[in-house]
């Protein structure tokens, strides 16, 4: 490199003679040295020249960089040295010249030794894991990286870990932002005190050096940036230069990172006004500087930017003193709306928009405030580098640079400035750039480390005018994107506000501003500056003025909206975002008396936006029809300051309330969104989309809610207590379009609402009066009361788990007001509400979480339906409360029936609020409750239980807060001529429900009923004349009322109104239509309230004379009356509690119900129905019965479908398990018969149409996971931890054949063992069966059906029709009798000689079947075929083990290991032993049998050359054994070698079906011979050589003794003395020794070695009897397993006692002398370990005792896992995954998705899981938690092993809880795993498309 550089070098020639190129390292070092010493002189000014002229050489070696990456292409592409090596060159010089001469490292070293730096300040960027403490912050953005946090001591803290959005940087050791207490062990002392001062001339070349390096890079910045073309991004150039400077910014990190030493030094270069000033002025002779300099002022003009010259002195650096500036500009007297700044540039592209109609207040262009916008001059290195930072649209290394260098106070102070000085800057930027999410992300990463400290944020408020800047920057960024207002008066209207469809709002531009503003607005300093200053509560509520009224819906009339608009979403987060937060922010701050001023003010300036805006839309009274808007931040601005001033300053609610003219103004808008929602869910709106009910949902959602539906409630709450209540509950009636239906008269004409409207309509109008009414969240009750309200509603709707209860509750947004979620109040809140239900477990069910429910006495005493439906987003939920509220009622025997909402005690209102009572006294209000009560009782349509509820509530409601003052004895006041106009006497609800009327007049259309019933009556003129005199027919027009008292109220309101009548607005919108005649007609009455009351009970409960009161009987419940707080019941108990109420108030009351009941009540008059009433009413009923008749037949099948569900799913109980009838059944039925679940027919299976079952046919390699040790292995989670596979099954048998081939014959190898521990097949069935034609057409119909998910029809995959299990094959049944059976079953009295001569005859018979397999039956080809799928289903690798390929030893092999497969798993279902017993725990779902037919069927197409067949060699002698051995070229497996259960199902299989019982007997004695001399053969290899001779001797003794056949001592010793013949003992030597254990070996534990060494072949022999011949099997203990399965199988002789100890060689049946072919089958092994003794030995011990298989152990906390993984890096391409995955199986670290490791088209997970698991594959998603099962083409998330404390999932990490292994989980998840039942249970299937 060194010769490279010097040559690139170049440049101007030193003066002194070129050094030769080799000592050039070792010259800089000199040259570095010499400088230093020249500096070090008190008089260094020669010294100093001598530097400056080095680095203008070395660093303007560089300058053909800068001119490439300026653009001339040509020399970026200049040859190898090229430019990069001319920069390393000046880097080197750099490094040299800083250490003086000594090496780099160890200078670096010596600085790190003066670090004071009691900071971590580590600085991460997007995608760090860090931690966050809330026991431990100060600030809410406090934060910490994983080492300080788990150094640190957190236990018990409230900490979570998150994944940084916009990168961060580590508080440790910052005492403004955390609690020292939280500090780790490294940042926790104080070390400044006992650090050393730094010598002098260790950083002195840094002070010279540094300055020149910063210059050069700023030259380079400068000159590599082009203006962009018209609107061409130019970002590929930006990031070409940024490519090019990647290492001299890498350089400055990592100088930042030698601790606080170098960053003093770096602040003073950064920060140094002279030295920037001589450098870059752009004087002096050198061009290349002044045309960079020139380059500057360009970038400076095209951002909008002026550079000052400086006779403009710029107000940043001096701040008038103490002034605002805003004030200086002499706004107070101003309109009140603040002149928005005119932008140069920006206003041209948007005068489009025509917002010429804007008040402007023009400023001149020399007040600070365009300034903001428009000036910036830079005065130091920081100040220029921070700029082009912005310019390059903050490049990640700047940003880490800069803020690298935090934890240096005074660079701290310094830049927190000049980031303020170029705040507008930014903005503008922002605006532009094509990243915006990408810079958002790095400016708040910046800002959120400045504004988080409460110390700087104030010195930067008080010197910078922070506020100011941010205020203005935030209303000129909106002020982009405004629109004219469409609300109201779409003409004339002058109010702008913010288009919700553009860019700025659409995509959030605006948040990183926002959010600055919202962080510096939680300090309580800045905050009341801000509160403090007119001039900028102005300028706030203007910008808060554009939002208000955005987004305005207009409903469709005509037809459905074609293009449904999503801005809402823009719409509701700007409000919660700019507007929302920020309020909640200065609310905080406004909690004590003191800060009542602050209140007075913001109160001030809303109120006066607000008019400003009631002018600019024209507003008079009448809301414009159809259109309605969510967004009124103005209105809940002053609503919360209300609320607050009210709550917790204890101002006077009237000094800051408005006329009432301006009430009633304020509550219209609010008013109209409640009556819009109840519109919505009347689906009034439905042509407008769903997005007008996505808006309804939202403005209620917990987000939102308590910044917009309870302010909107709590401001109508506090108009109705202020305003004429008769004014108030007309308002509310005429708003929700319902008066019309508010009349006496049957029928009526609705103008504004069609009919089927009006029931839900009214429900909305008195649901919303309930709430006004019953709602305290802001009219006195306190902190914890809302939490418990809140909490028991959520509760109440459903369980909930922690954290969507969290989630659900709203939390004050702003995140200082001290609630923080999960604080202590929550805890202890939720702890007396709710009962935690751990997470249980239905096998086969899905996982629970942890959830709380409620405790019976919050469902006894606290349940609130109003809170209830206040909380709602969909109404489902309110019916989801009252059904769990009447089930608790049902379930505690409180009440049986169906209860109404229970009425429940309200918190006292604070005394401001009483007003709002008074709507429970107005004669209005009274009238409505009397006319609905009428109606009600007279049956008139549109009416509905809900209204009565609501009515009952709304009397009850009343009667509570009655005022005291009622005296019992009423004066009649002002004599009778009081009642004339008006129905009721007074306002008192207690007196007006004894009041009686008598007549009332009605408008009706001329067809109502009434208007024919009166006719009579008018005749007479004389009675009707007299009616009408004494003026008691009632005449009543809630609209009426409501002009008269609107009226009233502007008279009193305006001095001048004498002479201005407002115009009557309404007319405007009356809807045209011709409305039908309406006559009058007069109704009689004769009813008050209390005698309604009465006669509803009657009707009610059905019964005449049904209410007696109670206090005749007891007069005790008047004296003390004990009414609960809160009731049960339905309506007859409200009506009951009612009359009571009434009664206790007042003696009259009392008396008149005690007169009405005495009057036996005539019935209720019946309602007369018209003809075609009376056909909708029939078409209603049929349509019930109908409806209930579906009901009946869903019930039905559902029980039908449970009732199955029960029998065929559950995986894990056998005992209920019924046989079907595939097993044998009772011994008169002929044949086996079917059930075909498509067709229905039941039948036997027979050639031509066959029946199958339904089976699942899947690779599996859970066999091979088995290992010999009982513990599983632990996940490892260090690097020391490895898991090895080697020993495990697969691994061993693997080893095993390829050592056989490697010595013996493939074809005979292939017939020794068995195959199939990896990607052995599995059958598995659900028990159904089906023709094979109808399972064709099945498959049809699925492949034309395409709505399928989660399966593929091609890949022959289907459900169960029955069942619905997942399946992808049919297993043919073969045809044949259930009787055969029996016959087979008898034992004959053959001697074993002759059976093996039958069993060796039959074996060569080929087609000895019922069906000759040559015929084409449809039966034969069904069982090809599947036997196709079967090989189909493992991969290749799996089946084809032959040297050569596709040979038919190959098949042969594959056939017998799939039944070896399915008969070890079995084994493994049952725990593997056989202990249990019983019948087979698959039970009828079990398919072995038609899977044997199949394998034994293909079997017998290969026959077994008769020279070869084991069979011979296990029963028969050979005469000369040794001429058997030449004459082969290669060995056969010895038949010692051979694998005993592979034998067995080769002889089975190739045995003509169905077999002889006796056959199968002899086969399993002669195979238990062979085994137990391999046990015996083994147990001398494996005991030393003393032993041996022991053996041979003592067993020799006995040889002659008359059962030697059957002793073990005796064969022990022949088979020693046999191979002893052989070398198999002779090579150990002494180092053999180790491998041997020094177990002394004792009769019985040879005993116990030989029993389990045949142990695992007799279950599986015993298992094969089960599925042949139907026996069920013995249970037994686990001791007595061995004896128990021996006789079972036959090889125990009958008469054989059991007193002495049982010894294994008593079940040895010898066909042949024992002896003889011992010696036989050892001259075998002999000839072989002539040649490889350690081979010979090797292959005799055999492992046969393999434990159950598992999933590797994971560590309790998940912690552990998540800090080794989630940073290990991937082994193909050494990066961090961005997905990393860990395999539970076998513990392999993979990357999900990750490209880096993907081989031909498969990615890293699938190809694992199909070399792991041959197609299964369960994998842990470390940065997720949750574990995928990948099987086959399909995959699944299963879920997660890990819960937090609350028994939750936290998939993706999001709340980064600390989590805890759930053991049960786990279990289950290992349970399917080795049951292959992952198909069955998990229902969320989809394709991966290999791409995991």
């Amino acid at each position: 490199m060194a010769a490279a550089a010097a040559a690139a070098v170049g440049g101007p020639q030193p003066s002194q003679p070129e050094p030769p190129a080799p000592g050039l390292a070792l010259d800089k070092a000199a040259t570095a040295a010499h400088l230093k010493a020249a500096l070090s002189r008190p008089d260094n000014r020669a010294g100093a020249e001598e530097l400056q002229a080095l680095l203008e050489r070395v660093l303007s070696a560089e300058r053909p960089l800068a001119a490439a990456a300026g653009g001339e292409e040509a020399a970026a592409a200049g040859g190898g040295g090229g430019p990069g090596a001319a920069e390393e060159e000046a880097l080197e010089w750099c490094k040299c010249l800083l250490a003086g001469g000594g090496g780099y490292d160890e200078f670096c070293a010596a600085v790190r030794a003066y670090d004071p730096a009691a900071l971590c300040g580590l600085v991460w960027t997007a995608n760090f894991v860090a931690y966050r403490c809330r026991t431990c912050g100060i600030s809410p953005c406090m934060s910490l990286c994983a080492e300080c946090f788990h150094q640190g001591d957190h236990t018990g803290h409230d900490f979570n870990m998150f994944r940084s959005q916009a990168g961060g940087a580590c508080d440790c050791g910052d005492s403004n932002v955390m609690r020292e207490s939280g500090f780790c062990k490294r940042h926790q002392i104080k070390s400044s005190s006992n650090i050393p001062c730094v010598p002098k001339d260790l950083l002195m070349m840094s002070e010279f050096v540094l300055p020149r390096f910063i210059f050069c890079l700023i030259q380079y910045l400068r000159e590599g940036y082009n203006e962009p073309a018209a609107d061409v991004p130019s970002e590929k150039d930006l990031n070409k230069v940024l490519q090019l400077l990647e290492p001299q910014i890498s350089f400055l990190e990592d100088l930042t990172k030698m601790g606080g030493a170098m960053r003093s030094v770096l602040t003073q270069v950064l920060t140094n006004q002279q030295s920037y000033k001589d450098l870059t002025s752009g004087l002096g002779e050198n061009t290349c500087a002044k045309k960079s300099h020139e380059k500057y002022l360009i970038a400076l003009k095209s951002s909008g930017l002026t550079y000052p010259e400086d006779k403009l002195i710029y107000g940043m650096q001096e701040p008038s003193a103490g002034t605002s500036t805003l004030a200086v500009q002499g706004f107070a007297g101003a309109t009140g709306t603040l002149g928005q700044v005119d932008s140069s540039d920006e206003e041209d592209q948007d005068g489009s928009q025509g917002l010429g109609k804007r008040k402007r207040v023009k400023l001149s262009s020399g007040t600070k405030d365009q300034s903001i916008m428009d000036v910036l001059k830079h005065k130091s290195f920081l100040e220029e580098l921070l700029f082009w930072t912005i310019k390059y649209e903050f490049p990640q290394k700047m940003v880490t640079f800069l803020l690298n260098m935090l934890p240096d106070q005074e660079y701290k102070v310094a830049f927190t400035k000049t980031f303020v000085q170029h705040y507008a800057f930014i903005m503008k930027t922002l605006k532009k750039s094509h990243e915006s999410d990408t810079m958002s992300n790095r400016i708040v990463h910046i800002s959120v480390q400045l504004f988080s400290n409460e110390e700087l944020a104030r010195q930067v408020t008080e010197e910078c005018q922070l506020l100011d800047i941010m205020v203005t920057v935030l209303l000129y960024m909106m002020e982009s994107c405004l629109i004219k207002s469409e609300l109201q008066d779409e003409e004339n209207s002058l109010h702008v506000v913010v288009n919700c469809g553009e860019a700025l709002l659409k995509n959030n531009t605006y948040w990183p501003l926002v959010s600055d503003f919202i962080n510096i607005l939680s300090h309580q300093s800045v905050a009341k500056r801000f509160l403090e200053d007119h001039g900028l509560l102005v300028t706030w509520m203007n910008f808060v003025s554009f939002f208000q009224g955005m987004n305005l819906n207009k409903r469709e009339l005509n037809e459905h909206v074609e293009f449904e608009s999503q801005t809402y979403y823009a719409a509701f987060a700007a409000e919660l975002e700019a507007c929302a937060q920020p309020m909640w922010g200065l609310l905080s701050h406004c909690k004590v008396r003191e800060t009542q001023e602050y209140t007075r003010n913001v109160v001030r300036y809303c109120l006066e936006a607000l008019q400003d805006w009631f002018d600019a839309i024209n507003f008079v009274d009448e809301p414009a029809p159809n259109q309605v808007t969510f967004h009124l931040p103005l209105h809940r601005y002053y609503a919360m300051f209300l609320s607050k001033a009210v709550k917790c300053q204890e101002l006077e609610l009237d000094s800051v309330l408005p006329d009432q003219e301006m009430l009633m103004k304020l509550m219209i808008h609010p008013l109209q969104i409640q009556a819009s929602l109840a519109e919505i869910h009347s689906n009034m709106w439905v042509r407008n989309g769903l997005q007008i009910k996505g808006q309804a949902m939202t403005y209620v959602q917990s987000h939102f809610c308590n910044s917009m539906i309870d302010p909107d409630i709590y401001l109508l709450q506090v108009c109705a207590s202020r305003l004429d209540p008769d004014y108030f509950i007309s308002s509310v009636f005429e708003r929700f379009k319902v008066v019309d239906l508010l009349t006496m008269a049957s029928q009526h004409q609705n103008t504004v609402l069609d009919a089927e409207h009006e029931r839900s309509m009214l429900e909305g109008a008195l649901t919303f009066l309930v709430i006004l009414l019953s709602l305290r969240l802001h009219l006195g009750m306190s902190d914890d009361e809302i939490l418990r309200a809140e909490m028991v509603a959520q509760l109440c709707m459903n369980d909930r788990t922690h954290s969507s209860l969290l989630d659900l509750i709203p939390e004050n947004p702003n995140p200082k007001s001290g609630i923080i979620p999960g604080s202590y109040s929550f805890e202890s809140v939720l702890s007396t509400v709710a009962d935690f239900k751990a997470p249980v477990f239905e096998p086969g069910g899905s996982m629970q979480q942890g959830m709380y429910t409620p405790k019976a006495e919050v469902w006894d005493q606290e349940f609130d339906p109003v809170m209830v439906i206040l909380r709602t987003v969909y109404r489902r939920d309110v019916q989801s409360a009252m059904d769990r509220y009447t089930a608790f009622l049902k379930q505690s025997g409180k009440f049986p029936g169906n209860p109404w909402p229970p009425y429940k005690k309200r918190t006292p209102l604070h005394p401001s609020y009483k007003g709002l009572m008074r709507l429970l006294h107005c004669k209005t209000l009274h009238i409505v409750l009397f006319t609905l009560l009428y109606k009600i009782l007279m049956d008139h349509q549109n009416l509905s239980e809900h209204v009565l509820c609501m009515v009952l509530y709304l009397i009850e409601l009343g009667l509570e807060n009655s005022p005291e003052e009622e005296s019992d004895e009423e004066a009649p006041v002002g004599g009778p001529e009081r009642c004339h106009d008006s129905w009721f006497p007074g306002i008192n609800l207690v007196s007006n429900m004894r009041h009686f009327i008598n007549y009332v007049r009605v408008r009706v259309p001329e067809t109502a009923p009434e208007v024919r019933r009166d006719s009579p009556a008018s005749t007479s003129s004389d009675s009707l004349g007299s009616l009408q005199n004494s003026g008691t027919a009632q005449v009543f027009s809630l609209v009426a009322e409501r002009r008269k008292k609107f009226q009233e109220i502007i008279n009193r309101s305006s001095n001048e109104a004498n002479q201005v009548v407002r115009p009557k607005t309404s007319s405007k919108w009356s809807t045209p239509g011709s409305a039908p005649q309406l006559t009058t007609a007069i109704l009689e009455i004769k009813e008050s309230i209390l005698s309604l009351l009465i006669k509803l009970h009657h009707k009610l409960s059905g019964k005449q004379n049904s209410y007696y009161p109670p206090w005749l009987d007891d007069i005790e419940i008047l004296i003390q009356p004990e009414i609960p707080k809160y009731s049960h019941g339905d309506g007859i108990t409200a009506v009951e509690r009612i009359l009571l109420k009434s009664a206790l108030q007042s003696r009259m009351n009392k008396r008149i119900i005690e007169e009405i009941c005495r009057k036996v009540t005539p019935p209720v008059p019946p309602k007369k129905i018209t003809a075609a009433e009376k056909k909708t009413l029939d078409k209603e009923e049929r349509r019930q019965k109908a409806r209930e008749r579906q009901q009946k037949l869903l019930a039905e099948f559902a029980s039908r479908q449970k009732s199955f569900m029960e029998t065929a799913m559950d995986v894990d109980s056998p005992e209920t398990d019924i046989p079907m009838e595939i097993t044998t059944a009772e011994p008169q039925v002929s044949e086996a018969v079917y059930d075909c679940v498509i067709c229905g027919q039941s039948g036997p299976s027979s050639e031509d149409r066959p029946t199958g079952l339904v089976v699942l046919l899947q690779a599996s390699s859970v066999l091979g996971q088995c290992r010999d040790s009982v513990d599983p292995k632990k996940l490892p989670i260090t690097e020391e931890e490895q898991i090895y596979p080697w020993d495990t099954c697969a691994a061993v048998h693997d080893v095993r054949l390829s050592l056989l081939q490697r010595y013996f014959k493939d074809s005979s190898c292939l017939l020794a063992v068995s195959i199939g521990w990896e990607g052995g097949v599995y059958v598995q069935t659900c028990g159904h069966t089906l023709h094979i034609d109808c399972h064709k057409s099945y498959m049809e119909s699925l492949r034309n059906d395409q709505v399928l998910q989660g399966f593929s029809v091609d890949k022959g995959e289907f459900t169960c029709p029955l069942c619905r299990q997942f399946a992808n094959s049919v297993l043919p049944c073969y045809p044949g009798t259930s009787m055969e059976n029996n016959l087979w079953h008898r034992p004959s009295n053959k001697s074993i000689q002759d059976l093996i001569k039958e069993v060796e005859e039959l074996q060569g018979r080929p087609g000895a079947f019922t069906v000759s397999i040559s015929s084409e039956t449809n039966l034969s080809k069904e069982m090809e075929s599947v036997m196709k799928d079967i090989k189909n289903t493992t991969q290749k690798k799996y089946r084809d083990y032959s040297k050569t390929p596709s040979s038919p030893d190959n098949d042969f092999l594959f056939m017998y290991s799939v039944a070896r497969t399915n008969l070890e798993l079995e084994l493994i279902h049952r725990g593997g032993n056989l202990c249990s017993g019983g019948a087979s725990t698959a039970g009828k779902r079990s398919c072995l049998n038609q899977l044997f037919h199949v394998l034994a069927l293909h079997m017998r197409l290969y026959s077994i050359d008769s020279e070869y067949n084991p069979w011979r060699k296990l029963t028969q002698l050979i005469e000369d054994m040794n001429s058997q051995l030449r004459n082969e070229e290669q060995l056969e497996v010895p038949i010692l070698y051979h694998d005993v259960t592979s034998l067995l199902l080769i002889q089975i299989l190739t045995m003509p079906h169905p077999l002889h019982k006796d056959h199968f007997t002899c086969i399993v004695k002669v195979l238990f011979t062979l085994l137990y001399t391999q046990a015996l053969a083994a147990l001398s290899v494996k005991c030393n050589e003393e032993d041996r001779s022991a053996w041979k001797h003592v067993g020799a003794l006995k040889k002659n003794t008359c059962d030697a056949q059957k002793s073990y001592e005796v064969l022990l010793s022949f088979v020693i003395s046999e191979l002893s013949k052989g070398k198999l003992y002779h090579e150990e030597g002494n180092q053999e020794c180790g491998m041997v254990s020094p177990v002394t070996w004792s009769p019985e534990s040879m005993e116990q070695y030989l029993q389990d060494f045949c142990l695992p072949f007799l279950r599986i022999t015993s298992l094969l009897q089960h599925h042949l011949f139907g026996e069920d099997l013995p249970s037994c203990q686990e001791e007595e397993e061995f004896s128990v399965l021996a006789s079972c199988l036959g090889l125990l002789p009958t008469f054989y006692q059991t007193e002495h100890p049982f010894i294994s060689a008593s079940c040895l049946n010898w066909p042949v002398p024992a002896f003889d072919i011992i010696s036989q089958w050892c001259f075998e092994i002999n000839a072989f370990t002539e040649r490889h003794a350690e081979q010979g030995k090797a292959l005799l011990i055999q492992e046969s005792r393999w434990k159950l298989p598992h999933l590797l152990q994971l560590p309790e906390n998940y912690n552990t896992i998540f800090q080794y993984y989630h940073r290990k890096t991937c082994s193909v391409c050494t990066k961090v995954p961005k997905d990393p995955a860990v395999c539970l199986v076998c513990g392999t670290f993979v990357c999900l998705k990750g490209l880096c490791c993907k081989q031909q088209s498969y990615c890293e997970c699938v190809l694992h899981s199909q070399n792991c698991g041959a197609g299964t594959g369960i994998f842990l998603l470390i940065n997720a938690s949750v574990i995928i099962i990948i099987r086959g083409h399909r995959f699944c998330l299963w879920g997660s092993v890990y819960l937090d404390a609350h028994g939750e999932e936290d998939r993706d990490l999001r709340r980064g809880k600390p989590l805890y292994i759930c053991k049960e989980r786990y279990k289950v998840l290992e349970q399917q795993w080795i049951s292959h039942t992952f198909d069955h249970i998990n229902k969320r299937w989809g394709p991966h498309y290999n791409g995991l």
